[in-house]
């Protein structure tokens, strides 16, 4: 059975959703959620179709799942906020790129963490170069693919830390790695938004790692080149993959915080200048909740 970590911190008006990487649980976005929360938003991480179960849980699922279930948790958020930031870590970032082109209107902004759209880092194993030529589930699972090195994290004290956490609640699941049959789930998400990137024209946050051995740098660099709204890059130098939890974690948060707060002042500006000139003093009384971490 499914063991469902999902959590909401209710908040202000400006509401942010969090989601979760490949294989992983939302506890990879409690520090940023947490931070968040303090600011005054509200915030929500689901967690993925498939994940916090068996090995053939995540094997069974597909990306539109995934797709489907933080599109519930959009809907969500969106009916309890005045605006909606998404952000994710992982193939969560690429989840959020799909969110933000398939609905525009519910999303202001991206804050997008290492956002893994293909395999490039230096820890991937030899063989991601033959497994791109599988387009079959069913052989696809025949792979598997390790954790990454050091798990995706610098910070030994941490990474030990996740590690002993992991193994108490998932058991002999964690040394599995993820199912081929995941992974090719997440190239054929990657290969629709790919697709999608350039009429995306939110306002998007990248932060990347420069020693990201699992997705490079260059996942990044495209992005900010393809993206058709303003992008801020932010390139850790002292983070492996999962930066919302590795030695940098408290620049992620800071970073992100500012983003959010500066896209709901964008809002309230916005609003207040749409309004007739007879509400604009009533709507100054009562501004989008935001502040800065």
């Amino acid at each position: 059975m499914l063991k469902d970590s999902a959590y909401r911190i209710r908040g202000g008006r400006i509401g942010v959703l969090l989601i979760h990487g490949l294989g992983g649980t939302p506890a990879e976005m409690r520090l940023v959620a947490n931070g968040l929360a303090r600011a005054g938003h509200t915030v929500s991480c689901p967690q993925l179709a498939g994940h916090g179960g068996t090995e053939a849980d995540l094997k069974a699922a597909t990306w539109q799942d995934w797709y489907a279930g933080v599109k519930a948790a959009l809907e969500d958020i969106s009916g309890q906020c005045d605006a909606v930031i998404v952000g994710g870590l992982s193939t969560g970032a690429v989840l959020s790129l799909l969110l933000a082109a398939n609905h525009p209107e519910k999303v202001q902004a991206l804050a997008l963490f290492s956002p893994t759209l293909w395999l490039s880092g230096r820890q991937i194993p030899w063989y991601v170069p033959l497994f791109r030529i599988v387009s079959n589930k069913f052989l696809a699972n025949l792979f598997n693919f390790p954790l990454p090195l050091h798990v995706g994290i610098k910070d030994r004290r941490i990474r030990d830390f996740l590690l002993a956490t992991l193994a108490s609640d998932s058991g002999s699941r964690l040394a599995a790695g993820t199912p081929g049959g995941a992974v090719l789930e997440r190239r054929r998400l990657a290969a629709v938004v790919t697709r999608l990137v350039a009429g995306i024209a939110q306002p998007a946050l990248i932060i990347h790692a420069r020693e990201d051995g699992y997705a490079g740098l260059d996942n990044a660099m495209y992005l900010q080149s393809k993206l058709a709204g303003p992008v801020d890059l932010a390139v850790l130098d002292d983070s492996s993959h999962m930066v919302t939890i590795d030695r940098q974690r408290d620049v992620v948060l800071e970073r992100t915080a500012d983003f959010v707060a500066r896209i709901a002042r964008g809002l309230e500006q916005r609003l207040a200048r749409t309004l007739p000139p007879e509400t604009r003093e009533q709507a100054a009384l009562a501004p989008l909740e935001y502040s800065a971490a």
